[in-house]
């Protein structure tokens, strides 16, 4: 694909060329000539519909941890997540020894490389709360908790200008990708004051279901408020706002 160069953007298609707004840019590509029932038939293309196969899975599996997390999600913005996800998803899958290629799946890969995902590359959890914390992922009991000290936010909270307030935010979620199931708790802090008081050891239990044979997810994450003649409000629609999983066990 090129880049358009010009003072007037040009959509559609002309001959072999077709035309199009992404998010770099106004683009040019090839039109492809590849017909759609020789990929789905020819054997020269058994790679590329294991491929696809593999992929399509990949993009369901990551739908539904997203759907999983909406409601904290919706904290965040970063455009190019789902792409993202979608890529580490793909790489749960090749890990999977126990299938053959074209029916590898999250339930037989290592759903484990997912832990450190950060749902916002702009703005990724490891740079901006600095403040040691430990969680456990009890699949007997089914809780999923994380557990962070007292600690001074000015010191260990790299907080956007404008900032006045933050909350911790923490969920639980076991996935049952074969059956399209989940099962997810949320807690979240009170609005916190970025300033220099100490917090209260803060501790955030997601409960999920007791003796689950399903992988198992923690994510943690931190948003940002502004106070304006006492009411909250939040900045910038997220894009300062940080989540990551910082544990996944993938049974």
């Amino acid at each position: 694909m090129a880049q358009q160069k010009g003072i007037i953007p040009l959509r559609g298609t002309i001959g072999n060329i077709t035309f199009y707004k992404s998010r770099d840019g106004f683009m040019a590509r090839e039109k492809g000539g590849l017909d759609a029932n020789r990929i789905a038939t020819d054997p020269a293309f058994q790679r590329t519909r294991e491929n696809g196969a593999e992929f399509g899975r990949a993009g369901k599996a990551g739908k539904m941890l997203r759907t999983a997390l909406r409601s904290q999600l919706q904290h965040i913005s970063d455009g190019r997540m789902i792409a993202r996800l979608t890529r580490e998803m793909v790489k749960v899958i090749k890990a999977d020894a126990v299938n053959p290629r074209g029916l590898r799946n999250v339930i037989d890969g290592e759903a484990a490389l997912l832990q450190g995902f950060e749902f916002n590359a702009n703005s990724k959890l490891s740079t901006t709360l600095f403040a040691p914390y430990s969680f456990t992922l009890n699949r007997v009991t089914g809780e999923l908790a994380v557990s962070i000290n007292p600690f001074v936010p000015v010191n260990m909270i790299a907080a956007p200008a404008g900032a006045t307030h933050f909350k911790i935010l923490s969920a639980g979620v076991a996935i049952d990708f074969e059956n399209e199931v989940y099962v997810v708790q949320t807690q979240e802090t009170a609005a916190l004051p970025w300033d220099a008081t100490a917090t209260a050891a803060l501790t955030l239990t997601n409960t999920v279901t007791a003796n689950s044979t399903h992988p198992l997810f923690l994510s943690l994450g931190i948003a940002f408020y502004q106070e304006v003649n006492g009411t909250l409000y939040t900045l910038k629609n997220g894009a300062f706002n940080a989540m990551a999983l910082i544990g996944v066990d993938g049974e």
